[in-house]
């Protein structure tokens, strides 16, 4: 797949990266709505395609802001929200909790979410290491939060890492459920796979595994 079938927002105050992969000539994957949620459904519609999928690598805020506007937007399509089971409880109904442990870590205070929050809706689906969503395969990779995924597309040879790689860098480990260990290993776990693969991550410009490999090993 060309890159021409993957669409980049950068979204909210942190940059988060969203991305649109078209899965076919009407459906998408929308991966981490991080805010904005107009500027995405423009971005759908434009496209000429609806969410199937709205897939989350991690539950931190920053990644999930417009899953209530954008989940309702489409309700008519009901599409598929799916996040790691290790992650849940950052969307639902008790999410704010979660959302709040997150957020004072990094601010000192829940103000960045308090003036736009929304009640999350629930997952639909659970994900697990090696299960598969469309066309991407489910690796989990702790380190960043416990529930941090990323979608690889082996056909295509995609692949979308979150907050868990990026260009020249990688994931903080110091917030609730993160692992220095964890890190580590899933960092090594990605370096082991083909240097050709593309990778799309949270934030920031895109990249390959061969690159960051021979940058961060």
């Amino acid at each position: 797949m060309s890159k021409k079938n993957i669409t980049q927002l950068i979204v909210g105050e942190l940059a988060t990266n969203c991305w649109i992969y078209s899965i076919d000539e009407r459906n998408a994957a929308v991966i981490d709505p991080g805010d904005e949620a107009p500027k995405i459904i423009s971005a759908l519609e434009k496209l000429a395609l609806a969410p199937k999928y709205i897939l989350l690598t991690h539950g931190h805020f920053d990644h999930i802001a417009a899953l209530p506007e954008l989940a309702a937007a489409f309700s008519p399509q009901k599409p598929q929200i799916a996040i790691h089971r290790l992650d849940a409880q950052y969307i639902g109904p008790d999410a704010y909790k979660a959302q709040s442990a997150s957020v004072k870590a990094v601010m000192g205070d829940t103000s960045f979410i308090d003036a736009t929050w929304r009640d999350m809706p629930p997952p639909d689906i659970l994900l697990e290491e090696g299960a598969t969503i469309g066309p991407f395969t489910i690796l989990h990779l702790p380190g960043h939060t416990q529930g941090s995924v990323a979608f690889w597309d082996k056909e295509t040879g995609v692949l979308f890492s979150g907050d868990t790689l990026f260009e020249a860098a990688y994931g903080r480990t110091d917030l609730p459920g993160g692992n220095d260990e964890q890190m580590i290993a899933s960092l090594r776990r990605l370096f082991a796979m083909d240097a050709n693969i593309q990778v799309f991550p949270g934030h920031e410009g895109t990249t390959t595994i061969g690159r960051e490999a021979r940058r961060l090993s």
